[in-house]
């Protein structure tokens, strides 16, 4: 969508989460102070100063719009048709342990649609973005079209809580399942980079637990998985906005067929 001939919502979320992941690099190896939000949980002062800088472009192109973002929380009416969802850095522990497996989100919710998002890559300089329709990947200012497949094998699995779904699905359990082991190589990166990285083959699927309806964690990546053409529900088979049913984001049909079959099992030998 084109506000009053302006800027396109794809190309702000683009030109957004590419203004929080030039802090986020800045940033990167310095002291940073961090501010505790929960057991075991906390943002550094990346984390604010990104979202600031995203939420700065985005009220200043779009002033009518809401926001939520992961540090200020929400802005706007409550029930804003037009809402962006912030995730200024995805993988705070990561990146304070200096690792560079981090990702900057940011996705349009238009009438419950995801209807623009982006994942910037700080370190690579890679921004995965989508106008809702098709997915591509900007590398020093040229773009390509992302291409899922299954032929790596590999299949990221979220282990951070909180599970909703558990004891019926623990991702701890699909890892220990035989037929996992058979069928798919685990990788566990802790960031949602790894959603964008299934739009763009580089990765066969990703599977989360968690209540997904308007993350700021995984709005992007859906989105990005969406436009691409990947296979993307629930743990259970349904559309991954519902409600708290987690995610498997998947590069084909056949690949997201296997996962299904097996996060519905409800024991794992030898367990």
């Amino acid at each position: 969508m084109m506000i009053d001939g302006g800027e396109t919502d794809a190309r702000l979320a683009l030109r957004a989460a590419q203004s929080g992941a030039d802090v986020v690099r800045a940033r990167y190896g310095g002291p940073l102070a961090r501010f505790e939000k929960s057991a075991g949980d906390f943002a550094t002062a990346a984390d604010v100063e990104a979202e600031r800088t995203i939420l700065a472009v985005l009220r200043e192109a779009r002033p009518g719009d809401a926001v939520t973002g992961e540090e200020s929380g929400s802005t706007g009416a409550t029930a804003a048709p037009r809402r962006w969802l912030v995730d200024p850095l995805c993988g705070t522990l990561n990146y304070a342990a200096r690792s560079r497996l981090v990702a900057v989100n940011v996705a349009l919710r238009v009438d419950g649609e995801v209807t623009a998002a982006a994942t910037a890559d700080p370190f690579s300089g890679e921004v995965f973005w989508t106008d809702g329709h098709r997915t591509r990947i900007r590398r020093e200012g040229r773009d390509e079209e992302a291409a899922p497949s299954a032929g790596s094998r590999l299949v990221d699995v979220n282990l951070d809580p909180p599970f909703p779904n558990a004891p019926g699905f623990r991702a701890v359990r699909l890892l220990a399942d035989p037929d996992f082991e058979r069928l798919f190589r685990p990788r566990v990166v802790s960031t949602t980079l790894a959603v964008a990285w299934v739009a763009a083959g580089r990765r066969a699927a990703y599977v989360t637990d968690g209540d997904l309806r308007d993350s700021v964690h995984f709005s992007a990546g859906i989105a990005l998985c969406r436009a691409a053409g990947c296979t993307v529900t629930d743990l259970r088979g349904r559309p991954p906005h519902s409600g708290d049913g987690g995610l498997i984001a998947a590069a084909d049909a056949g690949t997201h067929a296997a996962l299904l079959e097996l996060a519905g099992r409800r024991s794992a030998p030898g367990l």
